[in-house]
């Protein structure tokens, strides 16, 4: 499912992941702080968004224990863009920083990070992160546990609910 499929008669698109780090970085081992590195969570309740590729499942497996992730909607790409994202200088983004990335409005961005169609990284004033505060009223779940185990790290289908308790 990672290039465009027709299913249907619907068409989906390749997706974008949001990853969130929810591990410190004490008794971290090598390969894994520097997987985490390469993804740009350096520390703990940073967000990134990666489009999906190849390696990506394989690089977000690896490092399970310590981040939680989920696919990404527009809307929470959005919400993600207008509250936390930043510029050098750690200034918010302003609609000229937006349409000198080339894009018309925050909308527009969003829906390309969330397709995977762009990256952070790639657009050069911004952050590649975000940073996330602790979420409100704490996780209700363990942070050492994978989500199978009544955990949230792995692959968390409710990581979008905690990321908006946490911008």
């Amino acid at each position: 499912m990672s290039k465009t499929d027709i299913q249907s008669g619907m068409i989906i698109m390749s997706k974008a992941y949001l990853v969130v780090r929810i591990s410190g970085t004490a008794d971290v081992p090598y390969w894994a702080t520097t997987t985490m590195n390469l993804l740009k969570l350096e520390k703990k309740h940073r967000a990134v968004i990666i489009p999906e590729k190849d390696n990506t499942i394989g690089m977000l497996r690896k490092i399970q224990h310590y981040v939680a992730w989920q696919e990404l909607d527009v809307e929470t790409a959005k919400e993600l863009l207008d509250k936390k994202a930043r510029k050098s200088g750690y200034k918010k983004i302003t609609t000229e920083d937006i349409t000198a990335l080339g894009f018309k409005t925050i909308d527009e961005l969003a829906t390309s990070l969330a397709e995977g169609k762009t990256s952070l990284s790639k657009l050069k004033p911004l952050k590649p992160w975000f940073a996330l505060n602790p979420p409100v009223h704490g996780f209700k779940r363990s942070t050492k546990r994978l989500y199978g185990q009544k955990g949230v790290l792995g692959h968390n289908k409710e990581l979008l609910v905690i990321v908006k308790r946490m911008m």
